[in-house]
């Protein structure tokens, strides 16, 4: 029976705006139709429409930490409903749950994979309790939305329980871990996709300026020549190098505990369950899903955590190298570098008129900079746990399933709005090179580094250029400085120098001893 009247949670406003639901004696929020529901600490009216009940209730009011709520991380929600539904298969397949039940719970997690009642779990990410408000979320959304399909109300849990039906087999300490570890998988893939199209598209423009010579620096000081397509190749070299590192974290991610139950003693379970869940968790996702060796340490055990947001941490940083690169390359466009331009994507300035900021480069930068804070706290709450159980994964969680996505966004904004409308500023580069004295270096084979040096130093005094003062000084003569001086030679495009001879020593003969 389900009852309608009561005290509740009532939906107000907090101070900050917020909203937050708070038990409020002898409400009946607003006059919303309210449903009853029990638990082992007493009664609590909750919404009569609401898939979700009185654990998600209860933790509205205790975890009013953050406006980011589950259904913020789909990947998450849609890790959840494969555990549920393998497990409910499972279930069925050892005689643990009838087929009417096991089938209606599947039913149900299909819906939850595609997408529906995502808005259903209204829970903030972070919480208190290892995760169990949200795998009680998950039990009472299934449920009910379970009793909808049978043709009962909701809350009327003697036909579909959440814990007795829903999370036959389980607990939040496998269930939870395994189901964040699905949606870093979700989220993984897709942020290698992204990223390796961001890769193409700099190894696109190092092919669009294989040709156009530019100079070289180092620690921001004029250096030897290049070419700019050798710059932005090397941005691409710098990110595939990242790609077999995303990559491997996912058969990390793939080894999972279902079956350990509360501590990795498999209490409640069946011995043949951790098989049957594995399996069925493997062909629902596609994933090379294998149950840990040791369930007890595999429970407690936060170390895939830290690989996967070390992971990202590398990606981000060479990432927002290459954005700084991108916005010294980009920068004046008269008292700057001034080498190319970037895609004009907003007005710059709200005084100065004219004015465009790189402003891609900079939200990738600030990415990089949450991604490396998101580091300190999974590797902070990695080493926080304690004995058999890490109470601290939904900080974990929703701390790297926030680094994936906005990476992943990251990578998509840089190569849509940015790096596929970077045009090179061809005459003002070949001016620098012309002007530079770091060609020098090339001849110094040739005329000695003294005498490179000396011509250097006149060359900056407004002497003249490097190539005119060495044909001048009789150092070489035009034709070989030219040799030399090639934009093919001078970015390596072709052998530079090579073996440079000297005159032949005469050796004497060793005296007979």
């Amino acid at each position: 029976m389900v009852h309608t009247t009561g005290p509740g949670p009532s939906l107000q406003e907090g101070p900050d705006g917020e909203a937050r639901y708070r038990l409020v004696p002898g409400q009946d929020a607003a006059g919303v139709p309210m449903r009853r529901e029990r638990d082992s600490l007493g009664e609590l009216d909750v919404p009569a429409d609401a898939y979700w009940g009185i654990h998600t209730a209860r933790a509205l009011v205790n975890f009013p930490i953050t406006r980011r709520a589950i259904s913020n991380y789909p990947d998450l929600i849609r890790g959840i409903a494969r555990v549920k539904q393998a497990a409910a298969r499972a279930n069925r397949d050892i005689g643990a749950l009838s087929t009417e039940k096991a089938d209606i719970i599947n039913q149900v997690c299909e819906e939850l994979w595609s997408g529906a009642l995502h808005d259903q779990f209204v829970l903030g990410a972070v919480q208190g309790g290892a995760g169990t408000s949200t795998n009680m979320c998950a039990n009472e959304v299934i449920a009910n939305r379970g009793l909808e399909l049978m043709g009962h109300q909701k809350g009327e849990y003697e036909f579909l329980h959440p814990i007795d039906d829903v999370n036959r087999s389980q607990s939040t300490n496998d269930v939870y871990p395994t189901a964040i570890k699905l949606g870093m998988v979700l989220g993984v893939q897709r942020l290698f996709a992204e990223h390796k199209l961001l890769a193409e598209s700099f190894a696109d423009k190092g092919r669009e300026f294989q040709s156009i010579l530019k100079v070289g620096r180092t620690q921001l000081q004029d250096a030897v020549p290049m070419t700019l397509g050798q710059e932005f190749g090397g941005f691409a070299t710098t990110l595939r190098e990242d790609h077999d590192r995303i990559k491997e974290t996912i058969p990390f991610l793939c080894e999972i505990n279902l079956g350990a139950t509360a501590i990795g003693t498999g209490i409640t379970a069946d011995p043949r369950y951790p098989e049957a869940v594995r399996s069925h968790l493997a062909e629902l996702t596609g994933l090379d899903m294998r149950t840990a060796p040791d369930l007890i340490e595999a429970t407690s055990d936060a170390g895939v955590f830290m690989t996967l947001s070390g992971t990202l941490k590398r990606a981000a940083v060479k990432l927002s190298k290459i954005c700084n690169d991108l916005r010294l390359l980009s920068s004046g466009p008269q008292a700057g570098f001034g080498e190319i331009t970037l895609p004009a994507r907003q007005a710059g300035s709200s005084i100065m008129p004219g004015k465009v900021n790189p402003v891609i480069p900079e939200v990738v930068n600030q990415v990089a900079f949450a991604i490396i804070g998101s580091d300190a706290t999974v590797t902070a709450a990695a080493e926080g746990g304690q004995l058999q159980l890490n109470a601290f994964e939904p900080i974990i969680a929703s701390s790297i399933l926030q680094s994936v996505v906005w990476l992943t966004n990251a990578c998509k904004t840089l190569r849509v709005n940015c790096v596929e409308g970077i045009t090179a500023n061809e005459e003002r580069l070949h001016q620098q090179v012309e002007a530079s004295v770091g060609v020098v270096t090339a001849l110094t084979p040739y005329i000695g580094y003294q005498k490179a040096a000396a011509i250097a130093y006149e060359a900056l005094a407004g002497g003249g250029t490097v190539r005119g003062l060495v044909i001048a000084q009789g150092l070489m003569d035009a034709e070989e400085v030219e040799k030399v001086l090639s934009p093919e030679r001078l970015s390596g495009l072709t052998l530079g120098t090579g073996l440079i001879t000297l005159p032949p020593v005469a050796i004497e003969p060793e005296e007979a001893g």
